[in-house]
Order: C-alpha cells, then structure tokens, then sequence
C-alpha cells in the first residue's frame, strides 16, 4: 500500500488489525501511527496501550493474548524490534552473528505463526503496528503483507513534497509559484518535518493573502548543511573566496560541527569529481553519484558546480581535504585554520 493510499483509508476511519510501516519518512509515518491512535480514544498504558522494542520483543505474544480490561481494542506499537532485520552478508559477518540471528530467526518465527493461527481472533481484540527504518524479506514481513498493511515510508520526490506543501499553504490562503516552491525545496531539504516547521514560519510571515518569495525564504529559513555546501562551492567555483569564507563562518556561528563541515566538504566535492568520470566514460550520472529517487533534482547543479574546477583541482582539493583530516586527528594543525587555507587554495 502507498503512503496516499494508507492515509485516505485512516481518513475514512478504516482500522486494520496488522501493520508495518518502515521508512526514513519519519514525519509522515509518525502522523499516520497518530491518526491510528486518535481511533482509539483513551490510550492507558499497559492496559489497552503497549509499547515494544527489541529489549522486551520477547513478550508481545502475551501481550497481544492478555485482555484489554475494560476497553474493546487494544493497540501494541512495536517499533525497532530487530525482527525484520535484513540478511547479513558475508561469512564472517555471518559466523560473528549467528547466535543472535538464531535467536532472532526463531521470534520471527513465533510471531509470524501465531499471528497466522490466531489471526481471525486477533481482528476483534488487537491492532499490532511493526515501526521499523528498514526491513529485510523474512517469514513474518511475508505474513503481515499477506494479512496486514505494509507501507514504505520513502523520502518524496520534489514534485510529491510540492504538492504537500501547495495544500498547505492553499489552507491559509498563501500562494507559492513552482519556480520559489522548486528553490525552497533546495534551500531546505526533503525532510517533511524540517519543511513544514520552515514553510510554517513563511506563511506566518506572509499572511493570509500574502505570497512567499526566495526573499522571504532567503531571510527566515534554515537552510540544509547541503545546501549551504552548494552556495559555498559556488562562491568557490566563481573564485569569490571572501563569500566562502563567511559562508563557513555563518555555518559555524550557527553551531553546525566543524568536523561535520568537513566531511560534507569531501562528500561534495568528490561528487564534483564522479560527475566529470561519469561524462568522460559515458556512466549513468545518478548511478555513479548514488542519488536517490529524491535526490534526481540535483544533478544539473552537481553538473553546473563541476565546469567550475579542472579535474587536476578537484584531485588535489580532496587530497588536501583528506590530509587535514588526518592532521586534525593527530593534533598536528588546528580545523578550523586547516579549513581556511583549503578554502583560500582556489583562488
């Protein structure tokens, strides 16, 4: 089942008795599980409200059998068990694990049989919500896709997010072109989470007949680490140094981790240098650069971004980029400094 299609049926206040919802869409998978839990009124823990992860999986089969006392439903969230965990690849991997997987393999088990057995039962008593990040093909996937609800919570692509954010904006009667809509996008991710708090804020801002433009996004919102990356590297690119540099210095007054700068820095420029492989011998850019369905959008600016620099820059950047690294870790030079000089090497 889609994420549109799980949310019409809650919509119409359909309640399945088996779910398992997984994905890094966690605003929009947690708003479900909140649209589920509205169904059953009073939540009281431990009677008709239960919650399980992997350190007390081993007891949601009494769980699910003892009565909800004085309520007709109960509702057992089961978030992060370990129970649909993927597959284990290569044999010492395998041979370090097997104890746990065994364990594991054998809950799996359990769960998927009893469900089987009891399922027409369990329809009248029980709603079971299975929340994981990601799932492996086991027994029980297979019989809660059978019997149940399966939904993948993927990240949306630009145009899914767009019309989200449309209907939001259209509820408070603020407009937003596509071009400011395709720009707000860039500016601030593909996280539903991060972009309803910054959208919140814009139409806040506008008001109620107002319109938002990159001006406005410009001035209020937060802007994702990779965004900022972007603008850095294009300041770069166009040997404007003294904007790189206060970029940098924007990113560190807004406490965003050096380290972590660093490591965008690599990431990002090594993509710059894939992008020129990828032409030169023909490769499918978004396999090489190993974007997600999501992430497709961000192949003309990679492209852009990479006309800015020779290949022989590009190698010696990483290479600096990688050195500093390892300087930092043996307390040989200072980050921050490091990075500066890294940033002034392009001119």
């Amino acid at each position: 089942m889609t994420v549109e299609e799980l949310e019409k049926e809650l919509k119409t206040g359909s309640l399945q008795s088996l779910y398992l919802l997984y994905g890094e869409e966690e605003y929009l998978l947690e708003t479900c599980v909140k649209k589920i839990k509205k169904q059953f009124g009073e939540l009281v823990n431990g009677i008709n409200y239960i919650q399980i992860d992997d350190k007390n999986i081993n007891s949601i089969i009494d769980d699910i059998q003892t009565p909800a006392f004085g309520y007709p439903r109960k509702l057992i969230v089961a978030k992060e068990t370990g129970l649909f965990k993927k597959e284990t690849k290569g044999k010492k991997k395998q041979e370090t694990t097997v104890k746990k997987n065994a364990k594991t393999e054998s809950m799996q088990e359990k769960v998927s049989t009893y469900i089987k057995e009891n399922f027409s039962d369990l329809q009248n008593t029980v709603t079971i919500i299975f929340i994981e990040k990601e799932i492996g093909n086991n027994e029980l996937q297979k019989t809660i896709n059978e019997l149940g609800i399966v939904c993948n919570f993927e990240r949306l692509k630009p145009i899914q997010i767009s019309k989200r954010i449309k209907s939001i904006c259209n509820a408070y009667k603020v407009t937003i072109d596509d071009k400011t809509m395709q720009y707000f996008i860039e500016t601030c991710g593909t996280s539903m989470l991060e972009l309803i708090n910054e959208i919140r804020k814009l139409i806040e801002y506008v008001g109620e007949n107002g319109t938002i433009t990159a001006q406005d996004i410009d001035k209020l919102s937060i802007k994702e680490l990779d965004s900022v990356i972007f603008d850095l590297t294009d300041n770069l690119g166009q040997k404007n140094i003294d904007n790189a540099l206060t970029t940098l210095h924007e990113l560190l007054y807004n406490k965003e981790p050096i380290q972590k700068i660093l490591v965008t820095l690599y990431n990002h420029f090594k993509k710059l240098y894939l992008i020129m492989l990828a032409e030169k011998y023909n490769r499918n850019t978004a396999e090489v650069l190993n974007l997600k369905p999501n992430q497709m959008f961000l192949i003309t600016k990679y492209k852009r971004q990479s006309t800015y620099f020779k290949k022989s820059e590009l190698r010696e950047i990483l290479k600096k980029l990688i050195d500093l690294d390892y300087k930092t870790k043996q307390g040989l030079i200072d980050i921050d400094i490091g990075l500066e000089a890294i940033l002034c090497m392009t001119k």
